[in-house]
């Protein structure tokens, strides 16, 4: 350790170390702040206290920003000092040593818009992941010889009832401190966090100490991965967690732990290995292909059933959500089957956060009031996981809204109904004229909502099975509304009765999937839908938002198109007059939301009385 970093590690004193004590960090913004000049003991103490808080200015005061260089964190450039950082980090030191040798790392440095070098955080730490609010806090450090307090939004989950001593955000939140401090080779700031992280181990849910003992493996923190072995070869998680989340030589190390147990104690809470367990995990390779037809012949050749398997426990936390659903919709698993641990599938998919998975288990009637043994229900899962930072975050009309936020309502949404409601049936019998009506208005919809909410959409789409449709392809083409195109009438007319109808009733259940999972974005749906005036102002605006404009008149023309198609094939008087009742009551700039809906009771009414 260079001699910076030693004065700057003596100087911490009891400050930096009582962080460790009571579970926070603290600092003041001045520490000789009470320290007078005549007293002849704290002139050294003074002088490094107005040296760190001089330096600090670098960091936060924009009139001092004399920076030389950039590192990106998510997307956001942060001013660093290269002098500042090669004194204090070797790391630092070596690569811009190289850079003034004309050795240059091709791979790490890049050039900004403004000229200055730029480095990626995500390519100068590449074992693990540090992000904006813990690198600003590492560089602080670096700069003052001082850690700052935790920031709340990143480091504290959204439970009311946790006291954030060791939920997940604190645990990812520290971690990332000890990447940085590792990889920068900060050897003291090390120990601070390598202590914080100990600390977290005898409270934390074993599930959440994975990234910790992850993290101990890549920063080779000995004492931190001994203690994290011990715990995780005498407690009840999976093997298949531990192939599948951890490094290979700490999972082969865990688990030859477990055979010793298990021979020294066979009623330990490990319990024996399951009889058939070479074909339950072919079962699971067949899941990592995403080979379901695969897992069907595994299935018809032996005995072993889904729920023996666990493969929905195993499809929920690692395949892609089409491929769950497809297994799902084998129909023999029983969607609230508990594990060995005694958790649901809704438990594994609330811990994964996936919005497809969640709404897919909900639509089969998976229990939401289930608990796992350290009684925690799946939305208390998805709050102890989620940062206040990501749970905040607005949701923006058009741009991709956070998962984690989104699970959260989901299951709250859920937890207020208990049960799920049928979804109403569009009658087969309606003429052609009628059907394609009636598509003509779902089909804006839905298109409008995915320019809206375009995450919520696609989740909507999955669950309704309506994935093979245009718009649904149209959101998957990289999230982009460019791909979208307008309503083909001519195309819908030239469908056969079974796949308009079958069109008709995806897109239906789409809009109620919406309106029963994603409330909040079917009111704003609705409230946009009946307040876009008639006259868009085409000439004004963005090139992306004149786009969106056109596009929705002319959407909006095909589905009037439609309307007037209808009234003037249908010549019933009946059918007239409520027609006529429609249009006293819509204004000339009617909504597709006001005229579809409308419609579909008027229609049902007719068949009524025809009848």
């Amino acid at each position: 350790m260079d001699d910076g970093n030693d004065l700057t590690s003596s100087s911490l004193g009891m400050s930096t170390l009582s962080y460790l004590s009571n579970g926070s960090l603290s600092c003041s913004a001045d520490i000789g702040a009470a320290v007078t000049e005549s007293d002849e003991g704290n002139l050294d103490y003074l002088s490094l206290s107005r040296l760190s808080v001089g330096l600090g200015k670098l960091l936060v005061d924009p009139g001092y920003d004399y920076s030389d260089a950039d590192v990106v964190v998510e997307g956001v450039p942060v001013r660093v000092h290269r002098c500042l950082l090669a004194a204090r980090s070797p790391f630092f030191h070596e690569l811009f040593e190289k850079e003034k040798k004309g050795v240059e790392w091709n791979h790490l440095r890049a050039v900004g818009d403004n000229g200055r070098p730029s480095y990626s955080m995500s390519d100068l730490v590449t074992n693990g992941c540090v992000r904006y609010e813990a690198f600003r806090d590492f560089l602080h450090y670096v700069y003052t010889g001082k850690l700052t307090p935790s920031p709340p939004e990143v480091s504290s989950c959204v439970d009311e009832n946790c006291v954030h001593d060791a939920c997940r955000p604190a645990i990812d939140y520290a971690v990332e401190l000890m990447y940085a401090s590792s990889t920068f080779q900060i050897k003291e700031l090390v120990m601070l966090v390598q202590r914080r992280l100990l600390s977290f181990i005898d409270q934390a849910m074993v599930e959440d100490l994975i990234p910790i003992i992850k993290v101990s493996f890549h920063c080779q923190s000995q004492q931190l991965l001994t203690r994290c072995v011990e715990i995780f070869s005498k407690s009840d998680i999976d093997d298949i967690v531990l192939d599948k989340e951890l490094p290979l030589k700490i999972s082969a190390q865990i688990k030859a732990l477990r055979d010793t147990y298990r021979t020294n104690d066979p009623l330990s809470i490990l319990g024996p290995s399951h009889p058939d367990e070479k074909k339950i995990k072919q079962i699971h390779r067949a899941l990592d292909l995403d080979d379901v037809d695969l897992v069907k012949r595994l299935l018809e050749e032996s005995n072993v059933t889904l729920d023996d398997a666990y493969a929905l426990h195993y499809a929920a936390a690692y395949c892609e959500p089409k491929v769950f659903k497809d297994v799902l919709s084998l129909g023999s698993a029983n969607v609230n089957l508990k594990d060995s641990r005694g958790c649901s599938v809704l438990h594994v998919a609330a811990r994964r956060k996936s919005p497809s998975i969640l709404v897919a288990l909900l639509d089969k009637g998976a229990s939401i009031m289930e608990h796992t043994p350290e009684r925690q229900t799946a939305v208390m899962i998805c709050r102890r996981s989620t940062r206040w930072k990501d749970y905040i975050q607005d949701t923006i009309q058009g741009q991709e809204s956070n998962k984690d936020k989104m699970c959260i309502v989901l299951l709250e949404e859920q937890m207020q109904r208990i049960s799920i409601s049928g979804y109403n049936r569009v009658s087969s019998n309606l003429r052609h004229e009628e059907l394609q009506m009636q598509l003509d208005y779902l089909e804006g919809r839905v298109q409008c909502a995915a320019l809206l909410f375009p995450a919520e959409a696609k989740v909507a789409m999955e669950i309704a099975g309506a994935d093979w449709t245009p718009v649904y392809r149209g959101i998957a083409s990289k999230g982009s509304t460019r791909y979208f195109r307008p309503v083909d009438i001519k195309e819908d007319h030239t469908m056969d009765a079974e796949r308009l109808q079958q069109k008709l009733l995806a897109l239906f259940k789409t809009v109620e999937v919406g309106r029963y999972f994603f409330p909040h974005c079917s009111e704003a749906l609705d409230k946009f839908l009946i307040e876009m005036p008639e006259e868009m102002q085409l000439d004004i605006g963005t090139d992306e938002e004149q786009r969106f404009k056109t596009m929705y008149m002319e959407l909006k023309e095909e589905v009037h198109k439609a309307f007037n198609k209808d009234k003037a094939f249908n010549k019933d008087k009946a059918f007239n007059k409520d027609m006529a009742q429609n249009k006293r009551t819509c204004s000339s700039s009617s909504t597709p939301t006001l005229i579809g809906s409308q419609l579909s009771r008027n229609m049902v009414k007719k068949k009524g009385r025809n009848k």
